[in-house]
């Protein structure tokens, strides 16, 4: 069962559900029932209240439901609470974003930045909910409380466990750096894909590159980022790509912090592909969020064109009658700055050509890259693969510049072939 709650205070809510209804079902759970309500506050024990607590505790047992989800965050103790109340698991938006993460993540870093974000999550979860554990209180020099010892061992256990993840991290973005600076160094123009979840990225990212991206229609199909070259004719070099992972609304803090390591790309591009899917009803929300998100990582500086996605799936009369112009900005610092904006439909293959010519028009007018010809840092230099971490792609190719060099011919751009709307 979705439930959502409207608490008028000027935050973001989906009166429809649908957006979490998606999240369910990437989750591979199937929604039987939505129940919206609307309170001035949450309620401090409940969040709904015990009137809309009964309510839904007789459509879970009515329709069999077998969890009950909240599309805003809930205490652990509401969660508790709630569950002891219905009879059935409770979970809020932020678990199941992590639940989703936890599934998708495919390679070592990715794993690592989920379990990071889940331990940090289910540290403030431990409230006494394991009976069976209960210690016996009483008696002079003894200390009390249910489940006191079973809590104290499991905060310890999950602070040591975040305390080895965030040093194994620290390594992964040592990698990294080096990596970066290995393409600047070599005069590597960076462009990095973000927008919000399920706008078509990883499909763009695959037309213009021939990459085999996993590219599906479903929220957060693409964790792990993925780099390769792009030729750009018009500029007569290649650029590096790089597919980054959606965004999507009250995406947690604390998943953002684990992710630095791969959201850092976009952070260090020299040009922030935005990519909007332009047949989404609610576009100027999620591109609020994204520039959000942004400002979060420092990249809302970056020079920005903003990709209009899945121009197929407009119908006649919503296609704009210029393929390019220019858009302000929303938000942030920056609002009110004119965008260059182009759109395109990466599964057609339309407008792809002139996107390639505005970025090279964008890359000709830009400066040289910060460490263009400059050394790497030893220090950063002699701490690479030192517990065989590879790359984003699980593979280790971080010791020279070439963008992953185990890749096969048929998977690179180069001027002779250049894709026209291939999926991958």
């Amino acid at each position: 069962m979705l439930v959502g709650v409207d608490l008028a205070r000027g935050e973001a809510f989906d009166p429809t559900l649908d957006e979490l209804a998606l999240l369910a079902e990437s989750a591979g759970d199937t929604p039987v029932a939505r129940v919206v309500a609307k309170r001035k506050a949450p309620d401090a024990a409940l969040f709904i209240g015990s009137g809309k607590a009964d309510e839904i505790k007789l459509m879970v047992q009515a329709l069999g439901a077998h969890t009950v989800l909240f599309d805003q965050a809930i205490s652990p103790a509401q969660q508790r609470n709630l569950e002891r109340h219905l009879g059935v698991p409770v979970a809020d938006r932020t678990a199941l974003i992590l639940e989703i993460f936890a599934a998708r993540a495919q390679s070592f870093e990715g794993k690592l930045q989920v379990e990071l974000a889940r331990l940090q999550y289910l540290s403030t979860r431990l409230v006494r909910r394991w009976s069976h554990l209960e210690r016996q209180s009483g008696g002079i020099g003894m200390r009390g409380g249910p489940g006191e010892r079973q809590i104290e061992l499991d905060r310890r256990m999950i602070d040591d466990r975040i305390k080895s993840i965030k040093e194994r991290l620290k390594k992964v973005q040592k990698q990294r750096a080096t990596q970066r600076r290995a393409r600047a160094r070599n005069g590597v123009f960076r462009v990095s894909l973000v927008g919000y979840t399920n706008a078509g990225k990883s499909t763009l990212f695959n037309a213009l590159t021939k990459a085999k991206a996993y590219a599906a229609n479903q929220l957060f199909a693409t964790l792990d980022t993925t780099t390769r070259s792009l030729y750009l004719e018009e500029a007569g070099t290649s650029v590096s790509l790089s597919d980054t992972v959606g965004f999507i609304r009250d995406l947690p803090h604390k998943l953002v912090e684990a992710f630095k390591a791969t959201l850092q790309e976009a952070a260090d591009a020299d040009l922030l592909l935005h990519v909007v899917d332009a047949a989404s009803p609610v576009l100027a929300e999620q591109m609020e969020e994204v520039e959000r998100v942004l400002a979060e990582i420092g990249a809302q500086h970056i020079p920005q064109i903003l990709v209009y996605n899945k121009l197929d799936l407009l119908e006649d009369n919503q296609r704009p009658r210029q393929l390019q112009d220019w858009l302000t900005r929303v938000g942030g610092e920056h609002g009110g700055q004119r965008l260059p904006r182009i759109f395109v439909s990466a599964v057609k293959g339309e407008g792809l050509d002139e996107l390639r010519t505005m970025i090279a028009s964008l890359m000709q007018a830009a400066p040289v890259p910060e460490y263009a010809g400059q050394e790497t840092d030893p220090e950063i230099d002699q701490d690479i693969d030192p517990d065989g971490l590879t790359d984003v792609d699980g593979r280790d190719d971080l010791h020279d510049g070439d963008l992953n060099p185990q890749d096969t011919p048929q998977d690179r751009s180069d001027p002779q072939d250049h894709p026209q709307g291939r999926t991958g």
